[in-house]
């Protein structure tokens, strides 16, 4: 009898499953993080750098004078102008609208927030440039995450996967707060009252219900570069102009679905990964078992890995033993350890944050880069393991 002939649509339909699920996002920022390390440690290393970091000839803004800066104070707006519509959706009328459903992915986030921090401080060794660099592994990266889920498949139950998705959105939310509290200096105050007044003037197109979308585009434009010269950080304008935008149109459409949808997947397919590309290659030459155990890296990947996890498990099991908020539903507690784990992976913010805190020390910047990217690899790793041989609920008879 002979073995029946594979086709070869049956052949690939797992690869074509692959690239229209949540996984293929993931995978894409591995491949990105991949490629950017290997460039970054190939002959082409110099021609790295000076793509990113060398000084254009001609730029428009003056304070935008690199590649690399146009990167992570101009497309990277776009990135949190995304996260701001995630957010507002998710108050107004997703699972953060319900203070009874919004209780325990907020308390786990700010645990998850937290817990990172003080695993941070003593692995860092106290030396005062050093202590910058906490909030590093604050926040998840939402893409990454939901990536490693999505290999998973039906594994994982709905309601594990929309608390990741919910702590995590918690947790952008968070880390917006902290880049504008801490990594604030040299306020200039005719300028932020400038972009103030931008914002007054969206909120009035809300008001007004004002149905076009160009009003809003243009005056978001108009507050980006007032923050820019601010002193805070440009990108937090995406988030202040997302939550200008109205929720419903006039027709009962609600623009800001409409604007998030139209934007989702070139913030997903576009601006994360070559935000990633430019900011994860970091050269491996000469660096050894040493350098990588360093304090800096150390204290990274230790508040991923460590922090992470034990911030936000600890915080179901008490809320849940205090009956303060009930675990995830249809979840086994192995199973809530191992979406605890992957809240460890850092990428995306991480990386931004990391240049935010050394913005004048580089080598910081690749220490850095080393601790998110082991952090983060080794999280979604044990993550994925813990999830694929973890045992479902008992079914009962």
């Amino acid at each position: 009898m002979t073995a029946p002939r594979l086709s070869l649509s049956s052949a690939i339909r797992p690869f074509k499953a692959l690239f229209v699920s949540d996984a293929f996002e993931g995978v894409l920022l591995i491949f990105v993080a991949a490629a950017a390390l290997a460039v970054a440690n190939s002959p082409f290393a110099h021609d790295y750098h000076v793509l990113f970091h060398g000084v254009l000839p001609w730029t428009p803004i003056a304070k935008l004078d690199t590649l690399h800066l146009w990167i992570n104070d101009a497309l990277m707006a776009v990135f949190f102008f995304v996260v701001g519509l995630e957010v507002k959706r998710e108050v107004v009328a997703g699972e953060l609208s319900d203070p009874q459903q919004r209780r325990l992915p907020v308390m786990a986030a700010i645990a998850g927030m937290a817990a990172p921090a003080l695993v941070y401080f003593p692995l860092a060794g106290g030396e005062p440039l050093l202590t910058r660099g906490w909030a590093i592994p604050a926040a998840t990266d939402i893409a990454f995450a939901m990536g490693v889920l999505g290999l998973l498949g039906s594994r994982v139950p709905g309601p594990l996967r929309l608390f990741l998705l919910t702590v995590a959105i918690v947790d952008d939310i968070g880390a917006v707060l902290i880049i504008a509290l801490f990594y604030t200096a040299n306020l200039k105050l005719a300028w932020l009252v400038a972009a103030l007044l931008i914002f007054g003037v969206m909120f009035a197109f809300n008001r007004m219900k004002v149905t076009s979308l160009w009003p809003f585009v243009l005056a978001a434009l108009v507050m980006w570069y007032c923050v820019l010269n601010s002193g805070i950080h440009a990108t937090i304008a995406g988030v202040v102009a997302a939550l200008a935008i109205p929720m419903r149109k006039r027709d009962g459409h609600s623009m800001l679905e409409q604007l998030e949808h139209a934007l989702v997947g070139w913030n997903a397919y576009l601006v994360v990964p070559v935000f990633g590309f430019a900011n994860a290659g970091v050269a491996l030459a000469g660096i050894g078992l040493e350098g990588l155990l360093a304090p800096l890296p150390l204290a990274i990947a230790g508040g991923l890995v460590l922090g992470k996890q034990a911030g936000i498990f600890a915080s179901i099991a008490i809320a849940d033993w205090l009956g303060f908020a009930r675990r995830p539903a249809e979840s086994t507690w192995v199973q809530i350890w191992g979406v605890a784990i992957l809240c460890g992976i850092g990428f995306t913010m991480s990386l931004f944050i990391a240049a935010l805190a050394f913005p004048r020390h580089p080598l910081l910047v690749e220490e850095a880069k080393l601790g998110i990217l082991g952090g983060s690899m080794i999280s979604a790793i044990l993550g994925y393991c813990v999830l694929r041989f973890a045992p479902g609920p008992k079914k009962p008879d």
